[in-house]
């Protein structure tokens, strides 16, 4: 059987260690670590983890190299996110974000995860990224957070 692959934001990472979220967060990680799923993060990613607690920053070494996997910014990525940002979906000051639904995109994943309700999992922004990205020739994205993506 197919193992998804999964990309997880940075919300997904802290979310380990936050009370309302680490239930859901910490699940996901067990599916990766077992290797039930691939874990797939971007550049984008890591740059973000730098500013973070270290607990944060060392959780993702608990995922097994074989089951996971790292995504440098392409031309490809950085051109879709900055037609994201000229569409106004969301403002400069996120292009963070942006870089996310771009990545996920270009790396043809089964589903990003983020507990991002502001501008990732919010129905207004997926419906608007997905446009884009149709109108640019890419499939639609599933966009979830981490308790809908678990096996349960």
């Amino acid at each position: 059987m197919k193992k998804l692959k999964v990309y997880i934001d940075t919300s997904v990472i802290g979310g380990c260690f936050d009370n309302v979220f680490k239930k859901w967060s910490n699940k996901l990680f067990d599916e990766f670590i077992s290797g039930k799923k691939k874990a797939i993060i971007s550049e984008t990613v890591l740059e973000e983890l730098e500013q973070a607690p270290k607990e944060v920053r060392e959780k993702l070494k608990e995922i097994p190299e074989g089951f996971i996997e790292k995504v440098n910014l392409t031309e490809e990525i950085i051109n879709l996110s900055e037609k994201y940002l000229k569409q106004k979906i969301v403002s400069p000051k996120y292009r963070d974000d942006a870089l996310h639904i771009a990545t996920a995109t270009i790396m043809d994943v089964d589903v990003i995860v983020s507990w991002n309700f502001k501008h990732i999992v919010n129905l207004n922004y997926i419906r608007r990224f997905n446009s884009i990205n149709i109108l640019e020739g890419y499939k639609v994205l599933e966009i979830r957070t981490p308790q809908e993506v678990i096996d349960e």
